[in-house]
């Protein structure tokens, strides 16, 4: 499954992939996620928001435990953030059918849509469409660089978009959805385990920051005549540095447009979006605010006129106790057998700065995420990896919680 994946969407230049959502590669990758599901004889589906759903069982019966993860990438991504989810769903599949166990409750691998919200700026459009933390309204609103709406991009990729919203009929079937991810640092590489539990996401948000200036001649304009909001924007990124660090928090500018864009021209307008993360939200709001204080008063000596907009924002997310201990339970009795979950047999339960449609859709079913290893902690990257045999781990976990939730 691995090898087969692996070539959609990748970039020959860079080694990364570009599985930007309702693009061809997307396409692909959708083809491949069915291609797989009807191999094991699942029933496969699309539902009104885009995502994948391959049933094993009535999902009309409820209380259905569901597993999968995302296809799409971000800009030049690794091969691991989303895929190895998907891949290990199957997989685990795989595993429970060759020990010979009898499902009781539906069971459903799903690849969620626009996951990472590389095309049109906004995160998790699938799931949180799906879960009706992103309405109709605000969905045909988002555009790409290109200014293609999202309703646009998904008629042309084939899907009618006239139906997308809410889908509360749906999230009732399902009685448990269990997320595997690599994990994006080195907490389980530190203490030496192949998998863990999630406790929580990070309170988290994305903020677009307009710095308007005046354009003009890069050679003839005297420095003191100048309006150039590029100033403003990198003291303003220097600030969220500085803020992050006081908080024990972390910020990132790691988007930028600029207005004209040319080498000897004094830009117009830089458009900057802020990515800010931390454990708590009161930390997170000291950032916020103190990144936003920072840019007006700089904003204000350099006679930049300056707009922020909160794009997107997901509170913590504290991960349902109930499953997660079950989880605890499943994976510890069965660590205590021999599995190779890491130096204890035990499975750690630690935090996460990433987000996760399993993070979306916690406040309208019950959910959990499993961690496999990142060696090196990297991840948004094509050096992002993990060794064979924590993947199998991971999968052999995934079996394990899946036989304790859908078939004991």
């Amino acid at each position: 499954m691995w090898r087969s994946l692996a070539p959609i969407g990748r970039n020959a230049d860079s080694g990364g992939y570009r599985r930007y959502a309702w693009t061809a590669a997307d396409a692909d990758c959708r083809l491949w996620f069915r291609m797989q599901a009807e191999a094991r004889r699942m029933d496969v589906e699309t539902d009104r928001n885009g995502n994948q759903w391959a049933w094993l069982g009535d999902p009309a019966a409820g209380d259905a435990v569901v597993t999968g993860s995302h296809l799409d990438s971000v800009p030049d991504g690794g091969a691991f953030d989303g895929p190895l989810g998907v891949v290990s769903a199957f997989a685990a599949l795989d595993e429970l059918r060759k020990r010979g166990v009898s499902f009781r409750r539906p069971l459903a691998i799903v690849n969620f849509g626009d996951e990472e919200g590389a095309r049109f700026g906004l995160a998790c459009v699938g799931s949180r469409l799906t879960a009706g933390r992103l309405t109709k309204e605000q969905a045909y609103e988002l555009r790409d660089a290109d200014g293609i709406t999202l309703p646009q991009a998904m008629e042309a990729a084939g899907h009618d978009p006239s139906a997308i919203g809410p889908d509360p009929e749906r999230l009732a079937r399902v009685g448990a959805f269990v997320e595997l991810h690599v994990e994006q640092g080195r907490a389980l590489d530190l203490s030496g385990d192949a998998v863990g539990l999630a406790s929580a996401i990070w309170p988290h948000g994305r903020w677009r920051y307009d710095f308007a200036g005046e354009a003009n001649h890069a050679g003839t304009t005297r420095l003191v005549d100048r309006r150039d909001p590029m100033l403003t924007y990198a003291e303003t990124v220097l600030a969220a540095r500085r803020e992050a660090e006081l908080a024990g928090a972390v910020a990132t500018f790691g988007k930028i447009a600029v207005e004209p864009n040319g080498v000897n021209a004094i830009p117009s307008m830089v458009r900057g979006w802020l990515d800010a993360r931390a454990a708590d939200q009161g930390s997170l709001d000291k950032v916020i605010a103190g990144v936003e204080a920072a840019a007006r008063d700089y904003a204000d000596r350099h006679g930049i006129d300056l707009a922020v907009t909160r794009e997107s924002f997901t509170p913590v997310v504290d991960f349902s106790h109930t499953l997660r201990d079950e989880l605890s339970r499943i994976l510890g009795d069965s660590g205590a057998s021999g599995r190779p979950w890491g130096t204890t047999g035990k499975v750690p339960v630690l935090g996460t700065g990433a987000g996760h449609d399993a993070g979306i859709l916690s406040e309208s079913i019950p959910t959990a995420m499993l961690f496999v290893r990142n060696p090196t902690g990297v991840s948004h990257s094509p050096a992002e990896s993990a060794a064979e045999d924590d993947c199998v781990a991971g999968v052999i976990a995934l079996a394990d919680v899946l036989e304790g939730l859908a078939c004991r």
